[in-house]
Order: structure tokens, then sequence, then C-alpha cells
């Protein structure tokens, strides 16, 4: 599959600062108390051991990469971006883009990377709707359901067979929509309430977006849902390993040959670790260094394999020292 960059920017002397520069400036302070307490078992250097982790990951044959957070927050680009898809571009390493929404298709996810100077081939998306879409249809063949989401999980849903009905479904699907209306909750309410069974595209509170803001995710308006009748919601995306096999299926690759990239712990990196693959924690989306490194780092009991300030930071010094006068750095 061919990739094309639209808007490449060009090669400038101001070679981008990545986190192997930092950890050189620092002598691998960026580790900060992490390596002292002992998270990470070794006996080298802080330096020799980021570098043996970075290694290993830009060894891997293919990537599982989330997309808010990790390649764009809003309608701008992370900076790095560029570097890492030339890269992964000259190695002809795999890459699948795998994102918890449901309210987009492959089609216009392709459009919105396109905008922002990306051209990816469509195949290269796999989403919480797609996902749900074939949980359903191996767990109830020819299964009904009343759904609350965008055209595209209703479109994903019937694809797979499923059948969209508000009369006696098996099963109330909720996803992401730009207007929930009171109507809907209350016909999803009262529907499970007779039966049917609860299941959620993705269970994200919040999405990020631009400027540092978020807004209410599919897991938001769930809740409600799951408040009022009792009942918990099964959530088919992230951190559901279920979502990745399905990525590594659609790679045919085995986990040991591939890596996930997310910007979330509680969502990215605990969906890879669940499902055996190595995994990179970037700062560029929700999860900070606070978080795996602070006064709060017990509220997790995994970890990444790495931690890098974005995606870019993958690649090679010299495609770094391409930057990208379009992105925004955050």
């Amino acid at each position: 599959m061919k990739l094309v960059l639209k808007n490449k920017p060009k090669r400038c002397n101001r070679v981008a600062r990545n986190v192997s520069q930092k950890l050189r400036n620092s002598g691998g302070s960026m580790f900060g108390n992490a390596c002292q307490r002992g998270y990470f078992a070794h006996n080298k250097s802080p330096l020799q051991f980021y570098s043996d982790r970075l290694h290993l990951i830009r060894s891997k044959k293919g990537f599982i990469c989330d997309m808010d957070g990790v390649v764009y927050r809003g309608n701008s680009l992370v900076n790095g971006v560029h570097s890492f898809m030339e890269w992964i571009k000259d190695t002809d390493k795999n890459l699948l883009f795998l994102t918890n929404t449901s309210s987009a298709s492959q089609a216009s996810l392709q459009q919105k990377l396109m905008k922002m100077g990306l051209e990816v081939p469509k195949d290269w998306f796999y989403t919480s709707s797609i996902a749900t879409a074939q949980f359903l249809s191996i767990q109830k063949p020819n299964c009904t359901a009343y759904v609350i989401g965008e055209s595209c999980l209703v479109n994903d849903l019937e694809e797979s067979g499923i059948i969209i009905t508000d009369s006696n479904p098996d099963y109330v699907v909720v996803g992401e929509k730009e207007y929930y209306s009171r109507n809907m909750i209350n016909l999803a309410v009262n529907l499970v309430r007779q039966g049917a069974k609860l299941i959620g595209t993705n269970g994200d509170y919040y999405d990020p977006v631009e400027y540092g803001a978020i807004v209410p995710s599919c897991g938001a308006w769930v809740s409600v849902i799951e408040k009022a009748t009792g009942i918990n919601a099964y959530f088919v995306g992230k951190p559901n390993p279920i979502m990745v096999r399905g990525a590594l299926k659609i790679l045919n690759m085995h986990s040991h040959d591939v890596a996930f990239i997310g910007d979330r712990m509680e969502t990215d990196i605990l969906s890879g670790v669940e499902a055996a693959l190595d995994t990179v924690l970037v700062l560029s989306g929700v999860s900070k260094m606070s978080d795996i490194d602070g006064e709060q780092s017990n509220k997790f009991g995994w970890m990444p394999m790495l931690v890098l300030n974005s995606v870019g930071d993958l690649a090679p010094d010299e495609y770094n020292q391409i930057r990208d006068p379009y992105c925004r750095e955050y």
C-alpha cells in the first residue's frame, strides 16, 4: 500500500528536540524517580536503558497506533508525525491506526488526515465501530439492535448482518454522537430494562481536543443508562484487548512483532499490555509523566515499555530534522 506525504516540510538546520537528545543533555534525568525507585528493574544507566528499549521498539515489524492525542489533537497534527510517517514508509513497516472513535468512518478518517497533509490508504483505519459490528456478528449472527450513534456505526452494523430496530432488540448499542437527545436515552433505558443487552463502542469518558480542552465521550453517556438501569455495559473498544487482537488479525502479524503506541495509560497502554504487545506511551495527549512518575504514580498497576514526548521520537534523528510548520506543539 502506498503512503503519500502531502505538504511535506523541507529539511532545516534546526534539529527537533527529541527524547534521546534530552537524555544526552540531562544524563537520563527524564526518567526521574521512576528509575531511582526501581520501576524498571535493570543494571544499566538510564541512558543505556532508554537506548536499548528504543532500539527494541524500532526493530518491530509493525505498529498499532492510536490517533487522538498521538497523531492529532482537534484539527492539528502533533509535531513529529511527518517524521514518523516517513520513517514507516522508508522502512516498509506495517501500520494500522486503531481508534476508539465510532463517529467517523474509514473514509472520513482518511479525509481528515488528508486535510492535515497525510495521505494514507483507507484500510489503514480500524475503529471501535467496526470492532463492535464484528463482535456482535460473532456473538449472535443476524441479531437486532437499537443504535444511538452516527450513520457510520449504523452502516458498519448493517454490513455485518445486524438488523436495526427499536422494537424488542437483542442489543442496545451506544456509540459517539454529536447530538444526544433525552428521548434517545429514555428509549435505550427502557429497552435495556426489557431485556436488551447494553453495548458501548468505547468506554472513554472524554476526548482531548485543541488547546488542552476535552469533550465528553461515549462512556460518559453510557453511564447514564447504566445508572438508570443498574446494568453494566460491555465495551468493545480499548482497553478491551479484543480490539487489539482484531487489529493483529488485520495486520496478519504476531503480537511479539508489533508495538502499540498510545497516549492514555488507562486505555491504550492497558489494552496493549493485556494483548501481550510492547507498548509506547507518548506524552502528546492525555496521560502525562506525572501519571507514572509522580505522587499518584501508584494508580496504575502496569507500565509502558517506553515513554516518549511524541510519536516523532520513534524515528531516528535524521528524520527528526524534518519539522512541519503546520503542526501544533503540545
